[in-house]
């Protein structure tokens, strides 16, 4: 790969890997609800397969949390980066097909093998470095790429280059290709860290039961991703269908936003987090509560935008607040058990909050903006619940 590849640090590496996966799966999930309905899915169904993913993504996680230990996690990942890319390539091929059962199964396998990647790189960088900083590293170079996979789209989509028109199924092949560059660069990595002793997953688990901040924080987790979801789980379909952008303003629109979101989260990890953890959490989530409420009292379109923009703006921004310092107090040995519980709640979020969003989705953009800042209010409570609970943590230690 390169004498500069090789020198760089073994987390860095593991960076790059995920700069490249994370453009494939930019240029991928900005277009597979659109793909799904050029392939004659309709909205509610293409809802209901996407909450479906996430249950068969919990079940899948739960195998993960009790076969993968830390020494063979990377061997996980490029495992499953291989299949996804062959998942991918065979779902291109029934592009435009009758074989709708098919294609949706090939989605539910994607969300699956997706999911299994993403869950095993913190883990894998753990066993190198653990820090709050390099946790919100990792979520930022995530987002960056992943907005870059949607700029490469937004470029390409429509355009007509040397006499072949660029559609949904042309960008899915581009993604393949970035997901091969991903595959060749965990292939080249040989991680140096000292192998770590895994605890049984039994022993784990009852842990995590014992730890009331672990406890608290999941339920945290599984609100915060309902929320998201409901307001945002179908975004593409909506500012295309409801709020009036062609396909290619809908991505240029949040690939401008995106940017500009990845360039807040870096100003406020490096300059803008208040000392006063309360006000971060305000700033994160009480704004965002209050535009997505005005836009569902108000019932303008205009007001929703507004709302939807801000809460992508803000998305990436203080997560060495409100997820870092949950999962770097947790003991190596219980990283990857956490890690995988995490991600099965928030997965279950992730599909709930979908399943609202194509309930509301008739109903039209500001129901589904107001039904999200319901759930934001626990959301919050949690938030400074937790926060609570880790400085009397401190204090009692002291």
């Amino acid at each position: 790969m390169g004498e500069k590849f090789a020198k760089l640090k073994d987390e860095n590496k593991i960076l790059v890997m995920l700069a490249f996966f994370s453009i494939s799966i930019g240029l991928w999930t900005n277009f597979k609800q659109l793909w799904l309905q050029d392939n004659n899915l309709e909205v509610d169904r293409i809802s209901q397969v996407l909450s479906i993913s996430g249950l068969f993504c919990v079940i899948a996680l739960i195998v993960f949390a009790k076969k993968v230990s830390l020494e063979n996690i990377k061997k996980v990942i490029t495992i499953a980066i291989f299949l996804k890319a062959v998942n991918l390539i065979i779902l291109s091929i029934l592009n435009h097909t009758e074989y709708k059962t098919v294609i949706e199964i090939l989605i539910i396998l994607d969300a699956i093998f997706e999911n299994l990647i993403i869950i095993g790189i913190y883990p894998l960088i753990v066993t190198i470095k653990k820090e709050n900083k390099l946790y919100s590293k990792r979520k930022l170079v995530e987002y960056l790429f992943r907005d870059i996979g949607i700029l490469v789209g937004g470029i390409l989509i429509g355009k007509t280059i040397a006499g072949l028109r660029i559609e949904y199924n042309i960008c899915l092949l581009i993604s393949i290709l970035f997901l091969i560059l991903a595959y060749i660069t965990i292939l080249n990595i040989k991680m140096t860290a000292k192998k770590q002793e895994s605890v049984p997953i039994k022993q784990s688990i009852k842990y995590l039961v014992k730890d009331k901040i672990a406890r608290d924080y999941l339920i945290f987790v599984m609100i915060s991703e309902i929320a998201m979801n409901t307001g945002l789980g179908l975004k593409m379909l909506m500012l295309t269908n409801q709020l009036g952008f062609s396909d290619g303003g809908a991505t240029n629109y949040l690939l401008i936003v995106g940017l500009i979101a990845d360039g807040i989260g870096i100003l406020a990890l490096k300059y803008f987090t208040p000392k006063n953890e309360y006000l971060t959490l305000t700033i994160k989530f009480g704004i965002r509560f209050w535009l997505y409420l005005m836009a569902f009292l108000s019932n303008h379109l205009s007001s929703c935008l507004i709302a939807i923009t801000w809460s992508i703006l803000i998305s990436t921004a203080y997560e060495n607040v409100t997820d870092a310092p949950y999962i770097n107090r947790m003991p190596n040995e219980y990283q990857i058990i956490f890690t995988n519980y995490r991600y099965i709640v928030k997965t279950i979020g992730t599909s709930i909050g979908v399943y609202f969003a194509g309930i509301m989705y008739p109903l039209g953009v500001p129901y589904i903006l107001g039904l999200s800042a319901f759930f934001m209010i626990f959301q919050m409570t949690y938030a400074y619940y937790l926060v609570y609970l880790r400085n009397k943590k401190t204090i009692d230690n002291n």
